[in-house]
C-alpha cells in the first residue's frame, strides 16, 4: 500500500507529508539508478536508453551502462580492446557502434548476453587483423568489418563463414596481408567466392613443416649412427693394435720351457 493511500486515511498530516516525501525520494532514486548515464556521455530515452559516447577520447568502454540501453554509440574514441562479457547485462541492446577506434583485439565472449538482441554491430575502421574463431558465436547481427588490416588465412575464413556481413561494406573487407601474396589488396569475400580455401594453405604449410622436421630428425639420427659406427671402428682398430703389441703366447711358452730345462 503506497504512502499516498495511507495518507488519505491518516489523522496525522505531518506523518503523511513525511511518508509522501520518502516515497518520492525512493521513486526518484530508482529512476536515477535505472537511467544513470556514464560520465562524458549523453543519454536520452527513446523506448529504451540511447547512450551517446562518440568522440569522447575514451580508452575503455564505460562501466555501469544503463541496463535498458538499446543503442550504444562509441565511435571515434581510443578503445583498443573489447573484453569478454563487456555487454552481458545489456539484454535489450540492438545497435552497437565501435567504429573509428583503435581496436586490436576482441575476446571470445565479448558479445555474450547480446547475441540474440543485437541487430547492428559496427567494427569498421579499426586495427583488427585477426579474430578468434568463436568471437561472434550465435550472433545474429549484421556486422561491418570494413577498413581493417585483415590477415587473410584460415582462422579469418572460419570467422566469416558464420557471420552476416553488411552488404554495403562487404567489398571493403580486404586482405592487407595474406598467406598467399597474390591475394593482398583483394576483397576477402571475392577471394573466397573464387574457390580459394585458406585452410588448405594452412594444412599444406603444416605438412611442409612436419616434413622438414622429420627430415631434420632423420638426418640427425643418421649422422649419429654414422658417428657411432666410426667411433667403434676406431676403438676396434686401437684395440687390435694393442693386442698385436703384446708378446705372443707361443713365445712366452718357449721361454718358460727353456727355463724349466735349465733348472
Amino acid at each position: 500500500m503506497g504512502a499516498s493511500h495511507r495518507c488519505r486515511s491518516s489523522i496525522k498530516p505531518p506523518s503523511c507529508a513525511s511518508l509522501l516525501f520518502v516515497e518520492t525520494l525512493w521513486l526518484l532514486s530508482a529512476s536515477m539508478t535505472a537511467y544513470a548515464c556514464p560520465n562524458n556521455c549523453h543519454c536520452t530515452d527513446r523506448n529504451g536508453v540511447v547512450v551517446q559516447c562518440t568522440s569522447r577520447n575514451l580508452e575503455n568502454i564505460p562501466p555501469n551502462l544503463p541496463k535498458d540501453t538499446v543503442v550504444l554509440l562509441l565511435s571515434s574514441n581510443r578503445i583498443r580492446n573489447i573484453p569478454k562479457e563487456t555487454f552481458s547485462d545489456l539484454h535489450r541492446l540492438r545497435e552497437l557502434d565501435l567504429s573509428h577506434n583503435a581496436i586490436e583485439s576482441v575476446e571470445v565472449g565479448a558479445f555474450k548476453g547480446i547475441s540474440e538482441s543485437l541487430r547492428t554491430l559496427d567494427l569498421s575502421n579499426n586495427h583488427l587483423s585477426s579474430l578468434p574463431k568463436d568471437t561472434f558465436a550465435k550472433l545474429h547481427a549484421r556486422v561491418r568489418l570494413s577498413h581493417n588490416p585483415w590477415h587473410c588465412e584460415c582462422s579469418l575464413q572460419e570467422v566469416l563463414r558464420e557471420l552476416r556481413l553488411d552488404p554495403e561494406t562487404v567489398n571493403d573487407v580486404s586482405c592487407s596481408t595474406s598467406v598467399q601474396e597474390e591475394y593482398v589488396g583483394q576483397a576477402v569475400i571475392q577471394v573466397l567466392d573464387s574457390g580459394i580455401n585458406f585452410c588448405n594453405f594452412h594444412h599444406k604449410t603444416t605438412d611442409v613443416a612436419m616434413f622438414v622436421a622429420m627430415f631434420c630428425w632423420f638426418t640427425m639420427v643418421t649422422a649419429y649412427i654414422m658417428y657411432y659406427i666410426k667411433h667403434n671402428q676406431e676403438d676396434a682398430r686401437r684395440h687390435m693394435e694393442y693386442l698385436k703389441s703384446l708378446p705372443s703366447t707361443s713365445h712366452i711358452s718357449k721361454e718358460y720351457d727353456t727355463a724349466s730345462s735349465v733348472f
